[in-house]
């Protein structure tokens, strides 16, 4: 019967350290460590943003406009919505996304009605509403163009709250944006080695690491995503460590209990 209570008392000491070491146990879990937390104002640098370039897949939203709206109502209602589907998180309707304007095609061209086929692949968005204006001047008089990427989409994965592929309405967005939309990092995402992977024009894919809990990333030239970005939050090691502790809890509760009933019927025979 001692052995019977040695196990019992064990059991329960093994309980009481790993809950004191889950209360102990720090999770870093802070943006910008660096910056001061005073009322002290912090002057950062700006960094400059680069307009992306035009990539095949994409969908341009062409739009233009002259003193008579009829002339161009054929090239404007060519941006039909076409149905996108629900992000990989599932169940939030308001984010299901369309994206409606015309498909640029593997040759990098677009084909307008009246204006005929123009390769804008490799253009800024800036650049290729020049081309279409100048070459909307032939058909039409005084023409105001507006075009914009519809199907402009980041990915955010890992140890975020709603990981999911989000198509976003402009073009200037930082990693701060995309980590808002995805309902920020858990306290367990791992904030100092963040994985950009960024798609090139040829093909060609490159992958960054970005720390959150330093500054600099506010200056880093990865600071404004660009359509098709991937980003990964990785779990840091007090996850593994939260759910080992988890498991090993529930193990020794469970063998304190079949400890005391064991005692229960020793003490009854």
């Amino acid at each position: 019967m001692f052995n019977m209570y040695k196990i019992f008392l064990g059991s329960f000491l093994i309980l009481g350290l790993l809950t004191m070491f889950s209360c102990s146990s720090k999770k870093q879990i802070k943006y910008f460590d660096d910056l001061s937390d005073t009322a002290r104002t912090v002057s950062i640098s700006k960094v400059n943003y680069v307009e992306p370039s035009i990539q095949v897949d994409d969908i341009l939203n062409v739009t233009i406009l002259t003193l008579d709206p009829n002339a161009t109502q054929i090239i404007n209602a060519g941006n039909l919505a076409l149905a996108g589907s629900a992000p990989a998180g599932g169940g939030n309707s308001a984010a299901i996304q369309t994206s409606n304007g015309y498909l640029v095609n593997k040759d990098g061209i677009i084909d307008l009605p009246i204006l005929g086929k123009i390769k804008v692949a490799g253009l800024t968005t800036s650049q290729a509403r020049e081309m279409i204006e100048e070459k909307s001047k032939t058909f039409f008089k005084d023409p105001s163009v507006s075009l914009r990427i519809t199907n402009f989409k980041i990915t955010i994965a890992g140890e975020v709250a709603r990981p999911s592929t989000y198509v976003v309405p402009n073009e200037k967005v930082t990693i701060l944006d995309a980590l808002g939309m995805a309902g920020d990092l858990t306290i367990y995402g791992k904030r100092e080695n963040v994985l950009l992977i960024r798609m090139n024009q040829d093909g060609s894919k490159e992958a960054h690491r970005l720390d959150l809990s330093k500054s600099a990333v506010l200056k880093s030239p990865y600071y404004y995503l660009k359509q098709n970005d991937y980003l990964y939050v990785e779990p840091a090691k007090t996850k593994i460590a939260a759910s080992d502790a988890a498991s090993l809890r529930t193990i020794t509760i469970i063998g304190s209990f079949l400890s005391f009933i064991a005692i229960i019927i020793t003490r009854i025979k």
